[in-house]
């Protein structure tokens, strides 16, 4: 996890410094080999030059040449064995390939890692960051900065940032042969390197926003596919497959035709920087020939030049893509930056088991500035007691779990367990003492045993048997191929919503934590089920602080005390029995449920 102080904040380049850490030597041998390798490419056109000028044409030869000549036995030597030549190119193309091998491994390598540590830090960074800024983002535009920004980063810098200090090295060295070889006609080359550039500039920071685009629709089809294939089950239920395949390939055109636009316009750019290439070319060529002629310069001279000149136009052009994909990549590095920057949530450390009362004192909650959720709600929880709580849809009851759990702290009034304020608790202490099931019973694609033991202590199979027996859902798993070790498909596709509920609460029961809270976690279990549950829960977990939060009455009316919220607010508390006497929200809500199934009605009146 990345270490820094409380609000500082990373800029761009020490976002991407911070990455790079663990990869800097890969890239920095990567880079060592990239500029042997280019020193060695301006090394070849001087030996064709010497072998021109010197060994075919018998000109004098002097200084380094001349003692390089000298080390083989000199120019007559060289000439009568003219394989010498030939033996150095190849060795010198063979120090080449060792050098382009090492520069490609070390350079793969490099990125590999930073790709590993860039997932590794956002990943641990955003499980860190507590609910409120998950809520507050897409988790699809979360998945698309973890990936494809994450590719932009590091395919800028393992290629177009690799690519530009080569360019540079290679510019170098061939303007200064070309300015030692023959200044004017070096001057004339020159000239039209701004021209190209600022071509490619132009055109690329143009066909930026081309890209942009395309990233955009490209994550528009993506969300379609997405949402298509996880409610695949909705899509059969509604018979909409040809309309679902319909707005897919209407995506898919517009997403297509797009591409080929912009393939339009870089084919183009290609073509009409050929040809400026092709007639700043014709002139070194044309030029450089009347030099020869007039004995300005060597025919060795101008081949030399001729590939200095090749070796720098295809770099210059390449100069104007490695700008416009550096706006690219400081993009994807602002939006990573954004997640990597966000405050995470301070954990602490595990103080092991707590307890005593959960005591709401005049809370008030509001997700929204002016818009509050609860309302100086004030209730107690006794230590070992079962608090039903019973309400309207976005009445409130959902963000009293929350609370509870310290997902969100009160934006008024004070919450105490055991007397301390549940501010004062770390979050690894409070959620380690209480479980918290949700309404949806989410179930990771593994073993039916193993999400039943994702977080217990003790996760053999007899605690897991015992979990699931108490959560009323061995005998399904039982009768499963396989059992306990039965595979569930992705987010528990293979098993009944009911079936996914009750995993969930025994992948809580397992935990044998001191408080729980059930957030309508029964709704999609039969009546007769949630009696045995509640039943087994009271047997087998004896002294837990238990919060039931639900619709239906049956399951609450055995609690010790029950709230019913409205608005945000309690508008009645007290026994199933109270409650009933008091003719108010809850009892109408008896009544219309009441005018139900006969079962219900006889758990009712036992109630």
């Amino acid at each position: 996890m990345r270490n820094k102080t409380e609000n500082k904040k990373l800029t761009n380049a020490g976002m991407l410094g911070y990455f790079l850490k663990g990869s800097v030597h890969l890239f920095v041998l990567c880079i060592t080999a990239s500029m042997i390798m280019t020193f060695l490419t301006t090394v070849i056109p001087q030996i064709i030059k010497f072998t021109i000028d010197n060994v075919i044409d018998d000109q004098p030869v002097s200084g380094l040449v001349g003692t390089i000549a000298g080390a083989f036995g000199g120019v007559e030597r060289i000439r009568d064995d003219i394989w010498l030549i030939a033996l150095a190119i190849m060795t010198i193309a063979a120090a080449m390939l060792i050098c382009r091998y090492c520069s490609l491994y070390f350079n793969r390598r490099a990125n590999e890692t930073l790709m590993r540590r860039m997932r590794n830090e956002l990943f641990s960074h955003i499980q860190r960051l507590p609910l409120s800024w998950q809520l507050e983002n897409n988790t699809g535009d979360i998945i698309q900065r973890c990936t494809s920004d994450a590719d932009n980063i590091s395919n800028f810098v393992s290629q177009q940032l690799f690519t530009l200090v080569r360019i540079t090295m290679l510019l170098t060295l061939s303007l200064v042969f070309m300015f030692l070889t023959d200044v004017k006609l070096a001057a004339i080359a020159t000239a039209f390197i701004p021209v190209i550039i600022g071509y490619s500039l132009v055109y690329f920071v143009r066909v930026s926003k081309r890209f942009k685009e395309c990233d955009e629709q490209e994550g528009v089809l993506s969300t379609i596919a997405q949402e298509n294939l996880t409610g695949v089950r909705v899509v059969r239920a509604f018979g909409k497959e040809r309309y679902e395949r319909d707005k897919f390939e209407k995506q898919n055109t517009y997403y297509t035709s797009l591409w080929v636009k912009l393939l339009k316009k870089m084919a183009l750019f290609w073509v009409s920087s050929d040809f400026i290439a092709g007639i700043q070319l014709l002139f070194i060529i044309v030029i450089g020939t009347v030099f020869c002629v007039n004995g300005g310069m060597t025919a060795g001279d101008l081949v030399a030049f001729i590939s200095y000149n090749t070796m720098m136009i295809g770099p210059v052009r390449e100069l104007g893509r490695i700008i416009s994909n550096l706006s690219k990549a400081n993009v994807a590095l602002t939006r990573i930056g954004q997640v990597m920057n966000a405050e995470e949530e301070v954990y602490g450390i595990n103080e092991g088991k707590i307890s005593g009362d959960i005591v709401f004192d005049n809370v008030s909650f509001e997700y929204l500035a002016d818009k509050p959720v609860l309302r100086g709600v004030s209730f107690t929880v006794p230590q070992g007691t079962t608090l039903g709580i019973i309400g309207g849809t976005g009445s409130g009851k959902s963000t009293v779990a929350a609370l509870m759990d310290g997902l969100y702290a009160p934006t008024g009034g004070k919450i105490t367990i055991g007397g301390r304020d549940i501010n004062d608790i770390s979050p690894a202490t409070l959620r380690n003492n209480i479980g918290l099931v949700l309404q949806e019973g989410y179930v990771y694609s593994r073993t039916v045993g193993e999400n039943i033991a994702l977080a217990a202590a003790d996760g053999s199979m007899e605690n897991v048997k015992r979990a699931a027996s108490v959560a009323c859902v061995d005998e399904a798993i039982e009768s499963f191929a396989n059992g306990y070790d039965t595979v569930v498909g992705e987010r528990g596709v293979t098993l009944s919503g009911g079936q996914k509920q009750r995993v969930a609460i025994a992948r809580t029961i397992i935990r044998d934590l001191p408080y729980m809270i059930f957030d309508d976690s029964l709704s999609a279990v039969d009546s007769d089920t949630d009696a045995k549950i509640r039943a087994h829960l009271k047997t087998e977990c004896e002294g837990t602080t238990t919060v039931i939060i639900a619709h239906r009455l049956t399951t609450v009316m055995h609690a010790d005390n029950i709230i019913v919220l409205d608005n945000g607010e309690i508008a009645e508390s007290g026994t199933h029995a109270e409650l009933m006497a008091k003719d108010g929200i809850y009892k109408r809500i008896y009544d219309l449920q009441m005018d139900l199934p006969d079962e219900l009605k006889e758990e009712a009146r036992h109630g």
